[in-house]
């Protein structure tokens, strides 16, 4: 058995038995992405002499007794919209091609404070906005399960990396379901944080209400490891919250009873592929099985959450990206009369067509003409959803829909058609909107691809996700 099949506890055990060490492991996955990454494209650049020479730090840190931290030295790959010291973060974009971080995000410190070693930058779509991965400037990612099939986006390139075992985890963005859908597209599990988690220092902002940093890996274990690694207080951080990170290994057990599952109805209407609504009504019972009292409910409220999200994101888009002027970082145009015309340019040449859709789109909601017709009606649209998700969580310990309307697309199939696009974040939107924790978990295949369920959580309840998820999938293999 290869060691990059390993989950990444299973890696750890062996290197904590002394059985293998970190440098053997580092070795193995970095052929395995020689071997495989041209037809992935998963990675933007990586950075092998400084794992193995990381690897070797760790390993004699082990030879002298001393016990590392909780990665133990194990690869992990990050998407390229977060930051690490000395490493290339083009946000999938030409505008920052050639930008090397000069400082580490608050995550990855989190990674290297627990002897993690990031092997490489992940492929995106350019600058978070996608669902598809086809937007990234340099080059499309590819589903592992059927390389003519997107992996989702915007972190389709963290997602495939794992599903692909060119890593055992990474790390996402999540900003409308950029972490969820991907990982229901590739089979593996990814987490949504509730907003204030995990910190967002060191991000390149999409959306600033929205963004949250999400852990992707093959099994529910592995996410909740990585995620007790990143979670808490950041004072670099004023939106993370002082709230206590409870022992999420401690939940990870089969026993649902006593928990209250709701399904919201209006997840389960018209647009859904039959494969993937019997796959995840399959993963209810298994829930209802493993103890949890599982009923329907309604969220009336739910249909108005994706225009609203389109509206803010794309207001906080315009705002976040005005940045990239050609003055102070970043790609500027060879050819200029003035500095009207370096503006016009370079933003013209740096970005892409989505990037320009969504810019364009948010400067005209941001408008003083339009300013309370659309932006301003969507923040109270919001305010709403949020109230509802409260409501609903009085009654119910989580929620339980679909992570996406269909399994992976073709690539090209949606590229032309904005709104069907779009519509692929429709289940994952509400979550983001509210700000609560959403895990996607695998729950069987349709037609020789994976199908994800999603779960939905109350504010700061992590655990209860990982619980649910983890006795789902235990049941399930």
């Amino acid at each position: 058995m290869e060691l990059y099949s390993l989950k990444a506890h299973e890696t750890i055990d062996l290197i904590e038995k002394k059985q293998v060490t970190v440098r053997e492991v580092i070795e193995c996955y970095i052929k395995r992405i020689e071997d495989i990454d041209d037809k992935i494209g998963a990675f933007l650049f990586k950075d092998e002499e400084g794992a193995l020479k990381r690897a070797e730090e760790i390993d004699n840190k082990i030879l002298k007794g001393i016990k590392p931290g909780r990665l133990w030295g194990l690869p992990i790959g990050v998407k390229d919209n977060i930051c690490v010291k000395a490493m290339k973060n083009t946000c999938g974009s030409k505008m920052l091609e050639n930008y090397i971080s000069p400082y580490d995000s608050q995550v990855a410190e989190a990674i290297k404070k627990e002897d993690g070693i990031i092997i490489g930058k992940l492929n995106m779509d350019e600058f978070a906005m996608g669902s598809s991965n086809e937007n990234s400037a340099f080059n499309v990612v590819r589903n592992p399960w059927d390389l003519n099939r997107v992996p989702g986006g915007s972190s389709g390139g963290s997602s495939a990396a794992v599903a692909s075992y060119e890593v055992p985890f990474s790390l996402g963005t999540d900003t409308g379901g950029s972490v969820r859908q991907p990982a229901a597209f590739c089979g593996v599990v990814g987490l949504k944080p509730t907003y204030g988690r995990i910190s967002r220092y060191g991000i390149v902002a999409f959306g600033s209400t929205l963004d949250q940093v999400g852990p992707i890996a093959r099994d529910v274990r592995d996410c909740a490891l990585l995620t007790q690694c990143l979670a808490g207080k950041d004072k670099k951080d004023s939106t993370t919250a002082e709230k206590e990170v409870a022992d999420y290994a401690r939940y990870l057990h089969k026993d649902l009873r006593g928990k209250k599952v709701g399904i919201p109805k209006e997840f389960f209407g018209e647009g859904l592929e039959e494969g993937v609504r019997a796959e995840v009504n399959k993963a209810i019972r298994v829930l209802e099985e493993n103890g949890a009292l599982v009923e329907e409910c309604s969220m009336k409220l739910i249909d108005y959450a994706l225009p609203a999200y389109y509206i803010i994101s794309s207001g906080e888009a315009s705002s976040n990206l005005a940045r990239f002027d050609g003055v102070k970082y970043g790609l500027r145009s060879e050819v200029f009369n003035d500095y009207k015309d370096i503006y016009y340019k370079t933003r013209s040449e740096g970005f892409g067509k989505e990037v320009k859709r969504r810019i364009m789109l948010g400067t005209y909601v941001l408008s003083s003409g339009y300013y309370d017709e659309y932006y301003k009606k969507a923040l109270k649209v919001r305010s709403l959803i949020i109230e509802e998700f409260k409501s609903v969580f009085k009654k119910y310990d989580a929620l339980v829909c679909p992570v996406a309307p269909t399994t992976a697309f073709k690539l090209g199939e949606k590229s032309k058609d904005v709104l069907s696009m779009y519509l692929s974040d429709k289940y994952t939107v509400p979550a983001s909107i509210a700000g609560i924790p959403a895990i996607s978990v695998p729950c069987g295949m349709c037609n020789g691809l994976p199908v994800g369920i999603q779960i939905m959580g109350n504010y700061f309840e992590e655990e209860t996700l990982f619980q649910m998820a983890y006795s789902l999938e235990q049941t399930l293999n």
